[in-house]
């Protein structure tokens, strides 16, 4: 009766306690540590992270004034995110102290977030204070590659102005390239000796951009072969150059008036294999001994040995390509070489089109304005270091990354 009497009176008196004394507060299902007074970030703002594909976030807030100093000291931050003000919050992420940023990149474009932040120390959290709501978009614009967009103004009113003034015949005046007044002494001598001539276009599919060029010369130097009725003989490597090849030689002897001297065995196929190409190529130099050798495209290790075999037969020889490891070669072993740029302007400088020439003269235009910009520009940041004026600092910096990638 004694312990009855005793569980009576406990219910009796637990009955009449607040309801206060037993609640737990409800937390976050990132907050695992108890509150205490530590100090919040000063301050908190949260934005759609700007010039971005969308997805991203930006929060921004000020350190804890226990952040490196104070009674408790903070280890980081704690970050959590919700679709309301109130309701439910996932932790996104946690940072160590002295951050003072971070970018949410899993959030869903469109949707409205709120965001609260925690400062952690060793003992529990500070109270969270709260921003948004923000939503990530998609920018159509990106502004830290506004540079490019002003580059590309320059070079298009450029390429524009000379094209104009190329198709209202005025004379654009273009360097003489010393390997392409060549092309016509190669094919008058092949013709005087009634020897062939020998077009190798490199060893790269219609993917690469050499290839591409030697390809536009090959038109060319294919009229003239028309013209003088001089054999010509253009192995490949890829089945895909030969199909363009063989159009690119039909229209150049139909255009030159002489469609009956081509036949598709001009262009034809050896083999992908670089060196078992350059083996037959050797042969069909050694046993037909062309009177020229044009070598106009993307080359590797078997520069050396077309151009020796070629320099052994004696014939003239003309290379051209943009690989730089392979230009002393061709340099050493041939009589001309195009360097580099002059390889894409072959075509425009052999056909004297007056819309490409203005393209190319539109592009060194383009070249001349970067290369003031860049002496300027190397001016003022050696004025800015010696004089340590701030003006001319912010000037060179501005010069800088104009020329920058990003901003």
């Amino acid at each position: 009766m004694r312990r009855y009497a005793v569980l009576v009176i406990i219910l009796l008196v637990g009955s009449h306690l607040p309801a206060s004394l037993f609640a737990q507060e409800p937390t976050d299902s990132a907050a695992v540590l108890e509150l205490v007074t530590v100090p919040p970030p000063a301050y908190f703002e949260v934005y759609d992270t700007p010039s971005d594909h969308g997805g991203n976030i930006t929060l921004e807030w000020g350190l804890s004034p226990d952040d490196g100093d104070g009674r408790n000291n903070v280890t980081g931050y704690q970050i959590l995110r919700g679709e309301g003000p109130t309701g439910y919050f996932e932790m996104v992420g946690e940072v160590l102290k002295g951050t003072t940023q971070f970018v949410d990149n899993t959030a869903d474009e469109g949707t409205q977030y709120h965001y609260r932040i925690a400062a952690v120390a060793r003992t529990g959290l500070s109270e969270r204070i709260m921003a948004g709501p923000v939503v990530s978009r998609q920018q159509w614009f990106d502004r830290t590659r506004a540079n490019l967009l002003v580059i590309a103004v320059l070079l298009v009113i450029a390429i524009s102005y000379y094209i104009y003034k190329g198709a209202i015949g005025s004379d654009l005046y273009i360097r003489k390239i010393a390997g392409l007044e060549a092309v016509d002494e190669a094919v008058g001598r092949a013709t005087e000796m009634g020897r062939s001539i020998l077009f190798v276009p490199g060893i790269q599919d219609m993917d690469n951009v050499q290839t591409v060029a030697g390809i536009a010369i090959l038109s060319n130097i294919a009229k003239r072969t028309a013209t003088y009725e001089t054999e010509l003989d253009v192995p490949v490597s890829r089945s895909l150059t030969m199909s363009v090849g063989r159009e690119t030689v039909k229209q150049a002897y139909l255009e030159a008036g002489r469609p009956d001297l081509y036949n598709d065995d001009i262009v034809h196929y050896i083999t992908d294999e670089q060196f078992g190409y350059v083996a037959a190529v050797d042969g069909i130099m050694v046993r037909q001994k062309p009177a020229a050798c044009f070598y106009l495209g993307a080359f590797f290790a078997e520069s050396l040995i077309l151009a020796e075999t070629g320099s052994s037969i004696g014939a003239i020889q003309v290379a051209g390509t943009a690989m730089p490891t392979q230009l002393p070669f061709f340099v050493a072993a041939c009589d001309y070489t195009l360097i580099g740029e002059e390889l894409f302007a072959a075509s425009a400088y052999l056909s004297k089109d007056k819309k490409m020439m203005g393209s190319l003269k539109g592009q060194d235009a383009g070249k001349a304005i970067a290369m003031i910009f860049i002496v300027v520009g190397v001016g003022v940041a050696t004025l800015a270091a010696i004089t340590g004026n701030d003006g001319l600092t912010a000037a060179s910096e501005w010069l800088r990354r104009l020329f920058s990638l990003n901003f």
